[in-house]
């Protein structure tokens, strides 16, 4: 298949569903071959097998650094080598100041920073190793620009994955690497239902009431979608972004301007 991304060897974390499989998909009808990486094996084998022969499954856990190393050995066997991987795999959670547990800030920041660095470092090693360089995207946030009330914790996690991005990205140019990120806005789907809960539960709101709300004040007019962000992703992935360092570029409808 031809395409933007034709016969590149992609990684995607998390993508067994939501955002980062619209990624996989978007990226498999550019011509790339995509890993559907997830700790959920059983669902990315059928997210996979429902995208079709240029999908393929692997077990990660973001968490676990043995696990991701045998994640990039296992597209290094299958393709030769890692060419495109998107850091995707995030968790969201919201309290008060003052009722923020450790356990919610280390998971977190294991998951969202730990996981995302840990990621570009084995991800970066493989494809220095092959000397074709490469392009890194991670996932950010309009919550990464900004502090939010009851927010803190993940709004921390994804202003560290930006400065990480800028960081990475000036350190690997010089092997042909570009790091790059995406900073959504208000994305609708599964993940937001659970946001939406968290929300009505400390605001004190009806289930549905703070979907329909942040939505309502979106310039564009609407939530996003999972397919608003694919443009991005198959840009920062194709040669069109050779020249582009350690920049986050916000798709979120214009809340945020920077």
């Amino acid at each position: 298949m031809s395409g933007r991304l034709s016969g590149k060897s992609a990684l995607i974390t998390g993508s067994a569903r939501g955002i980062g499989r619209a990624f996989a998909e978007a990226y498999v009808r550019e011509g790339a071959t995509v890993a559907i990486a997830d700790i959920d094996l059983d669902r990315a084998s059928r997210t996979a097998s429902e995208i079709g022969p240029a999908a393929y499954a692997v077990k990660l856990d973001v968490t676990d650094q043995a696990s991701i190393e045998a994640a990039i050995r296992a597209v290094e066997e299958r393709q030769g080598g890692l060419d495109i991987l998107i850091n995707n795999a995030a968790l969201f959670d919201l309290a008060p100041i003052v009722e923020i547990s450790r356990a919610s800030y280390d998971r977190l920041f294991s998951i969202n920073v730990a996981g995302t660095l840990f990621m570009m470092q084995a991800a970066a090693r493989s494809m220095i190793a092959k000397g074709q360089g490469g392009k890194i995207i991670n996932m950010a946030s309009q919550a990464g620009r900004r502090g939010e009330g009851l927010v803190a914790v993940y709004c921390a996690t994804k202003a560290a994955v930006i400065s990480l991005t800028q960081s990475a990205g000036l350190d690997l140019i010089k092997h042909g690497i570009n790091v790059n990120a995406i900073a959504p806005g208000v994305v609708d789907g599964e993940h937001w239902d659970g946001v939406d809960a968290l929300f009505a539960k400390y605001e004190n709101r009806p289930l549905g009431e703070k979907k329909k709300l942040v939505g309502a004040e979106v310039p564009f007019g609407r939530m996003g979608r999972a397919e608003d962000l694919t443009g991005m992703a198959i840009f920062l992935a194709s040669t069109d972004a050779d020249y582009i360092v350690a920049q986050t570029y916000n798709v979120d409808g214009g809340n945020w301007m920077s």
